[in-house]
Formats: structure tokens, C-alpha cells, sequence
């Protein structure tokens, strides 16, 4: 049984939504300048340079990193090498509101992964904070016009998203499930966060190196990449990677799945504000129905 959600749970579930929101608002901004696959491999590269201070005694022999590769192999697999790839992946050939209507699936695959490979039993109240949340996200994207959803048609892209998603409940489920990699690992922040990039950053490759032989799109170098590579290596990898997995561990997977639910509404706002529009009462009455999601599925009986 999880504790009860705290104020300061609250805070850390919040971060990673709010990188993540600007992780796909660079993402779309980026997409001309450089492959998703290619992206996704500079990003987690920076990402493992910049903790090498606090992490570089996990690469040393006798670390358990290698011992224990089938873990970090799989863990490696669902975040750093699946999870964002696919998301600039989808940003490429789907639009912004079919991506994140899909990934607002997330506390419904969140649900039935726990139960079908997991056995965590879904409750009536987290099934009623599911619909709650969905709501919300649907609210925004629509722009408080629901028949605009009725408009929505399928492409690739959001195959790629829903993929994403379920790689990502597979993940949170194996954070919440701990294996038996070595305590001083787990322990370790920075140590479980680079154990997980060093693997993924072999499958990160084998995606590139697809990438290149298939795609013909060269990477243009400048400020504005160089500025997005930081950003999306620091904010949206390592901060909410960090307070995500804290999150998982307090309140369990199946609760930070609806703060998740933050990310295209905050998106949806960032989006606003960039295009000069001030925001309006529907992004309130979208938070409103996504904090209540989040309140009926975490209050214990």
C-alpha cells in the first residue's frame, strides 16, 4: 500500500510534466533541423556526459553493471531507447493534437499492464480518476469544442505515441517492481539513471544508424539546436527522470500516471503562449477535471 499523496509527491509529479511538456514543444521546433532518432541519441549522450561526475564509478568492473545487463538491458530499452525516439518520431509525421490525445491514454495501459503482467487489481476509484483525468486532456486539445474531436484521423504517428505509452507503463511498473540489481545502485540516483543510459544508449544507436541509412536529412548545427540539445538533456532527461522515479516510488505507478495526464495540457498552454494567445477558461476548467482525477484515484478509502 502506497502513502498518501503529500504535497511534496504532488511537487515532484508535477516537475517531469512540465519538462516533458517542453521536451515536445522543442521537439516540433527542432524537427527540420535534425532526424528524431539522431536527436534522441545526442540527447541521452549529453545527458550520460553531464552525470559522469556523480555516476562514473558505476562503469568500473565489479559495479553490477554488466551482472545484472538483463534489467538495465530491458530498462535501458522502454525509457532512453524507445520512449522519446518514438515521441520526435511521432511529432514528424502526426499532428501535435493526435500525439498527445494518444499519449493521454496512458492511465488506462497504465491499468492494464499493472493488472494482466503485474497483478495489481484496478479499483472503481482509480477507474473513475482515469475518466476524470481523460476528460481534462480531452477538454484542452479540443479547445472546449468537443465535436473537433470527432475530426481526429489515425496516422503513423500516433501508432508510434501509443507504443510510447505502453512502453512507459512497462517501465514505471519495473521501477515500482525493484529486480535484483545491486542496492547500491538502486539507492544511487545518479548511478540507477546511468545504468539505464549506457544500455539504452546502445539501442539509441541501433535506431540512428537505421535512421541514417533510410532517412536523408542532414543536421544543421546552430544556436537554436545546440540550445534545445542542453534543454532536453538536462530538463526533461535528467531533472524529471529523477523526480519521476522519487514519484513512482512514493505514490506508485498507477497514480503518477495521472499527473502524466499535465503534460499535453501544459503543452497546450506553452503553445498558447507562444502564439501570443492568453489563456482561457476552458485550460481551467481541463485543470480542474485533471486534479480531480488525480485527488478520487490516490485518496485511500
Amino acid at each position: 500500500m502506497h502513502a498518501r499523496l503529500s504535497p511534496s509527491t504532488a511537487l515532484l509529479l508535477t516537475l517531469p510534466p512540465l519538462m516533458w511538456a517542453g521536451n515536445a514543444v522543442v521537439g516540433r521546433a527542432v524537427a527540420d533541423l535534425i532526424p528524431p532518432m539522431t536527436l534522441n541519441l545526442l540527447r541521452w549522450t549529453l545527458a550520460g556526459l553531464i552525470l559522469l561526475p556523480l555516476a562514473a564509478w558505476v562503469l568500473r568492473p565489479g559495479s553490477g553493471l554488466w551482472t545484472h545487463w538483463r534489467r538495465f538491458c530491458w530498462l535501458g530499452l522502454l525509457s532512453v531507447g524507445v520512449y522519446n525516439a518514438l515521441q520526435y518520431l511521432a511529432l514528424k509525421t502526426s499532428s501535435p493534437i493526435n500525439v498527445t490525445l494518444v499519449a493521454a491514454s496512458m492511465p488506462i495501459w497504465m491499468q492494464l499492464v499493472g493488472r494482466l503482467f503485474f497483478a495489481a487489481p484496478v479499483s472503481r476509484r482509480q477507474l473513475l480518476g482515469a475518466l476524470l483525468s481523460i476528460s481534462g486532456v480531452l477538454l484542452v486539445l479540443s479547445r472546449g469544442q468537443w465535436q473537433t474531436l470527432l475530426e481526429v484521423h489515425l496516422v503513423p504517428g500516433d501508432v508510434y505515441i501509443l507504443i510510447a505509452a505502453i512502453c512507459w507503463a512497462f517501465y514505471s511498473w519495473m521501477l515500482a517492481r525493484p529486480g535484483d540489481e545491486p542496492v547500491h545502485i538502486r539507492s544511487d540516483w545518479a548511478a540507477f539513471l546511468m545504468v539505464q543510459i549506457v544500455y539504452g544508449l546502445v539501442w539509441s544507436a541501433l535506431f540512428a544508424g537505421g535512421e541514417w541509412l533510410v532517412v536523408d536529412q542532414p543536421v544543421v548545427w546552430g544556436w537554436p539546436l545546440v540550445a534545445a540539445l542542453v534543454f532536453v538533456a538536462v530538463g526533461p532527461a535528467i531533472l524529471a527522470y529523477r523526480a519521476w522515479a522519487i514519484g513512482v516510488k512514493r505514490a506508485g505507478p498507477t497514480v503518477a500516471s495521472f499527473f502524466g495526464n499535465l503534460t499535453p495540457l501544459l503543452a497546450a498552454v506553452m503553445s498558447t503562449l507562444l502564439l501570443g494567445e492568453l489563456p482561457q477558461l476552458f485550460h481551467a476548467a481541463a485543470f480542474v477535471l485533471i486534479v480531480c482525477g488525480i485527488v478520487v484515484s490516490s485518496v485511500r478509502r
